[in-house]
């Protein structure tokens, strides 16, 4: 029995991932020589099939990210409401905007999305010379 949760929440990271780098499942298949099939990739894209340790690091080398990249956050994310952005000062939205960009790319997240931790929010209140950001606030 696979524990459906975890493997569909691995699949979604999966296919985000390969979609952030502009693969189908058919180019991954033919980037492995057959490898990994297409069917099979998609099957664990949509959590109806378990990924070995060894299957997810290898994914990793073919997709050009670290192994963490494709764990889901076991850290609770925080949505940035961006509509508040314009309470800013001009200087202070350049941080922010740089800020997201960064973290962005170091996730490899889609660009549809723009999720942050709550630690990345402490370090954001750092940037910007705040006590705190409060993550209830936006």
């Amino acid at each position: 029995m696979t524990d459906e949760p975890v493997n569909r929440s691995l699949g979604a990271r999966l296919r985000a991932v390969r979609r952030a780098k502009g693969l189908s499942l058919l180019d991954v298949e033919s980037l492995t020589s057959g490898e990994f099939k297409a069917s099979v990739l998609g099957a664990y894209e949509r959590g109806e099939r378990s990924l070995s340790v060894s299957r997810l690091v290898r994914l990793a080398e073919v997709y050009q990210v670290d192994p963490c990249e494709l764990i889901p956050e076991a850290e609770p994310s925080t949505v940035v409401d961006l509509t508040r952005l314009e309470e800013l000062s001009e200087e202070q939205f350049g941080l922010v905007e740089s800020f997201l960009r960064a973290v962005r790319r170091m996730r490899t997240r889609p660009p549809d999305s723009e999720a942050v931790r709550a630690s990345d929010l402490q370090l954001l209140s750092v940037i910007l010379g705040l006590d705190r950001v409060d993550a209830d606030q936006g």
